[in-house]
């Protein structure tokens, strides 16, 4: 088990539902993708590993979960602004994403 937060901690946490309108592999890297998400009118850009379970065409159109409020950082030469939330056991990784129709920019709570 992890170690607890509060309230206060979780509420500052942004996370929401974004829709995948661009994918592609990035050159040079074997594990990792860029895409690009609207998040309700507004678009933002995620570098996640995921290449090795998805193809860009597999996450295109889909809506996944996002945290939006990390601070941007640049990997393997990209700006990633917000990150894709996943779950992973063994070689298995799965996307988070909605089990009903939500709008992109859909607060989750």
């Amino acid at each position: 088990m992890s170690q607890r937060v509060s309230f206060e901690e979780w509420s500052r946490l942004d996370i929401r539902i974004g829709r995948v309108l661009e994918a592609a592999r990035i050159p040079g890297s074997r594990k990792l993708l860029k895409l690009r998400l609207d998040l309700g009118g507004q678009v933002r850009q995620a570098v996640a590993g995921l290449a090795e379970v998805y193809t860009p065409d597999q996450l295109k159109g889909r809506l996944l979960v996002v945290l939006t409020n990390l601070e941007p950082r640049r990997i393997f030469g990209e700006m990633s602004e917000v990150m894709i939330l996943a779950t992973a056991e063994g070689e298995t990784v799965s996307v988070l994403q909605p089990d009903k129709p939500v709008s992109p920019g859909s607060r989750v709570t």
